[in-house]
């Protein structure tokens, strides 16, 4: 931005955020020229930091850029993750009616989170006269722009987003290569000789690698769009099986213990997370400022998301009660309609693979790009198969890996899905918004509250998990019966492991 024909020098920001020249304007533009037209709560943040003169999304340039209906697309194929397989579990965990207030609490909280870290991201546009940032843009420069005490831990907060994010999706994606080939290897060995697991993993390594060509997220749309065709339709089979098996309620628990409630918070939370990829699909819209609002894109998909997790968990539980397995395909008859379920999700989980590694491709590349301009396309694609080949190699060389990443995404998941929005909104705003009586940050200190003991539970599920699967057996039953719980990994990328 100029001032008085003088252009202020680069800042740090534009060392790593694409800049087509747009972020600056002379001093010739009439003041108040952009305005803020997305709600009331951007005008507000805009409001709040001074920045009313910028509109970060008309001076946004995407080369292809997401409609609201591919971004919605994209949040469902995330959010609808292979975690939902065990909602039945959580409710067996929380009882029937227990089981939908959670659930709803839950979406709330993790809807919150999201909202409120896109709605940071769109207030530092407009402080720092930027269009676009990613989610470690948003911690560092939220550090930077933010009260004394916390700048020089700018740094420090984008590592520790960069190192979480990229250690969960890229686990996710190793993990995807496991529940990918297992469902087709329960298939197949039905009807023929079984083969080792190890041969299906590899098996799906060109499969891969051509799903990682897909240039960006506008192409990666469609496979978005089947695979939300191929989960609805294993949901649907999956439903009538349930529908069918209804209990009378009376046979039903209505509200679990106290003692229930964390294995149940682990399941959702972890199944329901998407935070990873939000700030990419902001970025890439042709109308960001749709993401927000009421009846904005995130509300809506999430809404969506709510409802389903709470359907198949109240029905799964209703149809098999005390029976009910970790993963709800597990209870379905061994007929036909049932292993096309198993193909179904298998082909829904290969398509999200290339969601979730995207996230990991923007990582990587954004940390390489800048050495490779001269080869910039034949760069980029060589990272795009060596990430590829290396989460399928991993897959192969630890096909239990699921309790590892579970312990990750506990960890991951609880600092980077609820306990960092909530403190870089708090920063964001330290000295010019916290509202009436510091509400914001009494508001962010419970959530925050929620977030450790969601991180330290998940933690110690998932450790259970991992002395289930390595532990000796002598061992491993005297350690789950010391502790009195059925361990099981709830990360939602390694339930269907």
């Amino acid at each position: 931005m100029a001032s008085n024909g003088a252009e202020l020098p680069a800042t740090e920001l534009q060392t790593f955020v694409p800049q087509d020249g747009s972020e600056k304007k002379s001093s010739s533009f009439n003041h108040g020229k952009y305005q803020v037209t997305n709600g009331n709560l951007d005008a507000e943040a805009a409001e709040l930091l001074n920045g009313k003169d910028y509109d970060p999304f008309k001076a946004r340039n995407v080369e292809h850029p997401t409609t609201n209906c591919d971004t919605l697309t994209h949040l469902l194929k995330a959010s609808l993750g292979s975690g939902i397989l065990s909602m039945p579990l959580a409710f067996k965990y929380s009882g029937l009616a227990l089981g939908i207030v959670y659930t709803v609490i839950v979406a709330i909280i993790c809807t919150h989170c999201a909202y409120i870290l896109v709605k940071c991201a769109h207030a530092l546009y407009h402080k720092t006269r930027t269009s676009a940032m990613s989610f470690a843009d948003i911690g560092e420069i939220s550090c930077r722009e933010g009260p004394e005490w916390v700048r020089k831990y700018g740094k420090a907060v984008r590592a520790t987003i960069l190192i979480s994010l990229f250690a969960t999706y890229f686990g996710t994606c190793s993990v995807y290569t496991v529940i990918i080939a297992g469902n087709f290897k329960a298939v197949v060995d039905s009807y023929a000789t079984p083969v080792e697991l190890r041969v299906y993993i590899a098996a799906l390594l060109i499969p891969l690698v051509l799903l990682g060509f897909v240039p960006n997220l506008k192409y990666l749309a469609p496979v978005s769009m089947v695979a939300n065709g191929f989960m609805g339709v294993g949901l649907g089979i999956t439903l009538y099986y349930l529908s069918i098996n209804l209990k009378p309620m009376d046979q039903l628990v209505l509200a679990g213990t106290p003692v229930d409630i964390p294995p149940f918070l682990c399941i959702v939370i972890f199944a329901m997370e998407a935070i990873g990829v939000v700030m990419p699909l902001e970025n890439n819209m042709k109308t960001p400022k749709n993401f927000l609002g009421l009846g904005g894109v995130l509300n809506q998909g999430m809404a969506g998301v709510t409802m389903i997790y709470i359907l198949l968990g109240f029905l799964g539980y209703m149809a098999f009660g005390e029976e009910t397995a970790d993963v709800i395909t597990l209870n379905l008859p061994n007929e036909i309609p049932a292993q096309v379920v198993k193909v179904l999700i298998g082909l829904a989980v290969f398509c999200t693979y290339g969601l979730q590694w995207f996230v990991c491709l923007e990582i990587v590349w954004d940390g390489l790009k800048e050495r490779y301009q001269k080869k910039a396309v034949l760069a980029e694609y060589i990272v795009r198969v060596i990430l590829v080949v290396t989460s399928v190699v991993l897959a192969i060389a630890v096909p239990t890996i699921g309790p590892f990443i579970g312990l990750i995404g506990a960890l991951c998941f609880s600092i980077l899905g609820i306990i960092l929005p909530c403190f870089i909104e708090c920063i964001t705003f330290w000295e010019t918004g916290l509202g009436p009586g510091k509400w914001r940050l009494w508001k962010n200190i419970i959530v925050s509250i929620f977030g450790v003991f969601v991180l330290i539970m998940g933690t110690k599920d998932s450790v259970q998990g991992i002395l289930k699967v390595y532990a000796p057996a002598a061992a491993n039953n005297g350690t789950m019966d010391a502790l009195g719980v059925n361990a099981t990994t709830f990360a939602p990328t390694t339930i269907t492991s």
